[in-house]
């Protein structure tokens, strides 16, 4: 691992705007997966109008190769795509995608069908590509930041699904009387999603890069020769001109300057990137499709899959503050992939709960599931961008987020397992 020195980039005695920075990365890490989360949590509804489609399953399959195939190419080419248009892009695609789905049910007065269906679909696959620009652009531009940054943003990652997940159950309690109020709630709900995504763009384009604690990280990121933040130097009012000095005043001896390539990278840190790896592999493959489909009927009748999902997604919210008690922070290497491999005992204990067992064990499974994906998380990344200069652990960042959709991409298309002899495609 090489050194750099960024004296040219002194440490201020107070580096002002931490907490608003740590505000604003909570608010952009929501943004990034409202609309997903929006679209798994409104599953009943699609399950209502699409009866015979396996929506929670298929939408989940449509999302996913458009993200990993995005992410590949932009973590193959991070070193050379301006951050900041990026994350605008990607939020920009993000926010249009879900009010589309606002349009195609008004435009279709809420039918079924396979056209709209596919319409559905072409709109999740945006989702796929606008999730690869912001996720990986707003981890690996966080990385060589405070590491509270980067822990807020996935804290706003898991508040996405509880926020939504609230949403839910109110906009259903509220309507489900009411003539198409399963309808009508998913359009409340959907709007909703559509603000949050026009908020984070505003908060990324015009707050986030003025903050004295940003520009101060970027600057310093620039003196090691990170070329990715240039635009939003600029649009924090620091001239090119002086981001091409510092490049130059830390540029005395080009060793110094030489980053470890990507290849290097992942060979040092493949551990943290199998754990992100498995992580999502089993969460993806019990989550949504088997909460939806496979948990049997219930006392709680329709709201039964709703509570599940929203029960994950608070206790996954819970489990990305759980690092914060330094008892619980597992910093071991081999500990941290012990914890995640012994996750895989959850399938069984799924299979057997889902076949014998009551809706209290469900809701006690689903919970832990929540909550150790959100802990096991946020350690992971938290530990593995330290000790490289900032174009390293940008490139990083960006692996790691690589991994992390190749897990949910595995889990979705071997979640389709659990439908074998329960039903037909």
């Amino acid at each position: 691992m090489s050194n750099v020195d960024s004296s040219v980039v002194s440490t201020p005695t107070r580096l002002e705007g931490k907490f608003k920075a740590i505000v604003v990365c909570f608010f952009l890490g929501l943004g990034s997966l409202v609309s997903w989360n929006s679209m798994l949590t409104i599953g009943d509804y699609y399950y209502e109008i699409f009866p015979d489609y396996h929506p929670s399953r298929v939408l989940t399959l449509v999302y996913q190769p458009f993200a990993l195939v995005s992410m590949m190419i932009l973590a193959y080419n991070e070193a050379k795509i301006d951050t900041r248009k990026r994350n605008i892009f990607g939020y920009i695609l993000f926010c249009l995608s879900t009010f589309a789905l606002i349009v195609i049910d008004l435009a279709t007065s809420g039918k079924g069908g396979i056209r709209n269906y596919i319409g559905i679909c072409v709109f999740v696959a945006a989702f796929g590509v606008a999730d690869a620009h912001v996720q990986g652009g707003m981890v690996g531009d966080l990385s060589f930041m405070c590491p509270a940054f980067i822990q807020s943003f996935f804290v706003g990652l898991a508040a996405s699904g509880a926020l939504t997940s609230g949403l839910r159950l109110v906009t259903k309690a509220a309507f489900d009387k009411t003539s198409h109020g399963l309808r009508k709630g998913v359009m409340l709900f959907l709007a909703i999603s559509t603000f949050f995504e026009f908020l984070c763009i505003f908060l990324y384009a015009f707050v986030f890069a003025k903050l004295p604690i940003v520009k101060y990280y970027r600057r310093k990121a620039a003196s090691e020769g990170s070329k990715t933040v240039s635009a939003d130097l600029a649009a924090a009012g620091i001239q090119s001109a002086d981001s091409e000095t510092l490049l130059v005043s830390s540029q005395v001896d080009d060793v110094k300057q030489e980053r470890l390539s990507n290849k290097q990278l992942l060979l040092q840190n493949i551990d943290y990137a199998l754990d992100l790896y498995f992580i999502y592999f089993l969460t993806l493959s019990i989550f949504p499709g088997f909460l939806y489909e496979n948990t049997g009927n219930h006392q709680l009748g329709s709201w039964y899959s709703v509570v599940l999902i929203a029960m994950y997604n608070v206790w996954d919210l819970v489990g990305r503050y759980t690092p914060l008690i330094a008892w619980t922070r597992i910093e071991s290497r081999k500990g941290l992939l012990i914890a995640t491999l012994s996750r895989f005992l959850f399938i069984p204990c799924f299979y057997f709960t889902a076949k014998y067992g009551d809706q209290g064990w469900m809701i006690m499974l689903v919970s832990f599931l929540g909550l150790t994906n959100g802990h096991l998380t946020v350690c992971a990344l938290t530990a593995a961008p330290k000790g490289y200069k900032a174009p390293e652990q940008n490139a990083l960042g960006n692996l790691l987020v690589l991994f992390l959709l190749a897990g949910i991409f595995s889990g979705v298309a071997l979640d389709w397992l659990w439908i074998i002899g329960n039903g037909t495609f």
